[in-house]
């Protein structure tokens, strides 16, 4: 199918359809060289269920809301493209609560998220013309639950959404909340400014519940977070985030479910590979994130803050820069390379138990120490996590890690693999 060279044209379609004042609307264009082929753009809030098949491609004209009591099916193998655009242009789909995404793809027939501007063709895997540093294309994807959320409210508005859209609420009583089965999915160049200030996410995970299935994921070349979780209990394994351009793998609201088998691989523009943040309101929640492998360059490795609550167990870390060449006067870090825990709060979670690193190996740049890697503001002379190091850490060869991800479950159908980003993993 014959591809134009940039967006103006789904635009141009996607204003006419918001023009039309109308819910659900999407247009179907012919294959511009005569095929069977066709092109749908989508717009709008879907008012019954849905079944979108892999041989159209599909286009986000704007926002497509999966609202309550709807379904959404994509069949493996389908191609979703999302129009440039920002703030009320912004292209993303979003699952509301009481929604269902059924996207399950399989690892010879994933399902991707990506660009308008992406070469890739139907029955194609990856295109030729994107790499990880072309972000902020588009939007991404959003799943909002009634799983509980530790904020202001029991429920609250996901960031980017205008106050007066009530799909953008997420948070509830429900921990076993369902909003449906997202397998063998790749988001990628994502990332616009979908509000003031504020880019999208990749993958935004907003009071998911466990009655969710979320496996093989992956998040290339967002602008902003990779994967971020607010609260929620949702069960996520094997994911993987390259080239996030802020936070890889990002978790605020007491998020309380366990993440599996995770690789972040940053790239120049990563803040931290992991961005952990505690409960915001009286509702506490502890996550646990095991078999990770951190792959770092010039950005920071983890930061703890806002009474941090968790479990990270089976941490491979490789590839950061020593923090100890960023030392003030103080002799503190100014985050690069390191671990910290940022606040009083979290320093006495981790000193209680409730902050709990167990079992990492560290790939140690030349001329650091594991304690130039760990350092707790807080300073607790006893607890801190500093005198521990030994109980937890320790420094490794490349080649000679028994803990991290298995990055085998990620060969094939990911944009990682396909541009050959997982044979520099050591």
């Amino acid at each position: 199918m014959k591809k134009l060279t940039s967006g103006a044209l789904y635009v141009l379609i996607a204003l006419f359809i918001v023009s039309c004042g109308s819910d659900d609307s999407f247009v179907v264009l012919p294959d511009p060289d005569g095929g069977s082929e066709t092109e749908i753009v989508h717009s709008g809030i879907l008012a019954s269920d849905e079944t979108w098949s892999s041989d159209e491609m599909h286009i986000l004209g704007d926002k497509v809301v999966v609202n309550a009591g709807v379904t959404l099916t994509i069949e493996p193998g389908t191609i979703i493209k999302g129009v440039e655009g920002e703030g009320s242009l912004a292209s993303a789909l979003i699952v509301a609560r009481g929604g269902r995404l059924i996207a399950e793809g399989t690892s010879s027939n994933p399902i991707i998220f990506t660009s308008i501007l992406d070469d890739i063709e139907l029955g194609e895997m990856s295109g030729s013309n994107l790499s990880e540093t072309d972000n902020g294309l588009w939007g991404g994807l959003i799943i909002l639950g009634n799983a509980p959320i530790s904020a202001d409210a029991s429920e609250v508005q996901i960031e980017g959404i205008p106050a007066d859209e009530t799909y953008g609420l997420y948070g509830g009583n429900d921990n076993n909340d369902n909003s449906g089965i997202i397998r063998y999915v790749s988001v990628r160049h994502g990332g616009t400014l979908i509000g003031e200030g504020n880019e999208i996410n990749g993958i935004t995970l907003g009071g998911v519940g466990s009655g969710t299935i979320i496996e093989y994921i992956e998040v290339a070349g967002n602008k902003d977070d990779g994967v971020e979780w607010f609260g929620g209990t949702v069960n996520v394994s094997n994911v993987l985030v390259w080239a996030a351009d802020d936070d890889a793998i990002d978790i605020d609201q007491a998020y309380s479910g366990t993440i599996n088998n995770a690789l972040v691989i940053a790239f120049s523009g990563t803040d931290h590979a992991l961005e952990i943040d505690g409960p915001e309101g009286s509702t506490d929640g502890s996550f646990t994130l095991s078999n990770a492998t951190l792959m770092g360059v010039d950005d920071e490795i983890a930061d703890f803050r806002d009474g941090a609550l968790g479990t990270l167990t089976n941490v491979y870390v490789t590839g950061f820069v020593s923090p100890s060449a960023d030392l003030d006067s103080n002799n503190e870090a100014d985050g690069e390379g390191d671990v910290e825990l940022d606040d009083d709060e979290s320093s006495a979670n981790y000193a209680a138990g409730n902050l709990d690193l167990v079992s990492w190996q560290i790939n140690l740049p030349s001329n650091t120490t594991l304690q130039d890697i760990f350092r707790d503001k807080a300073d607790i002379p006893t607890s801190g996590i500093q005198n521990d190091i030994p109980n937890f850490a320790t420094a490794v060869t490349p080649g000679l890690r028994s803990v991290g991800v298995d990055m085998s479950l990620f060969s094939g159908w990911t944009f990682a693999d396909q541009k050959g980003k997982l044979i520099d993993i050591q």
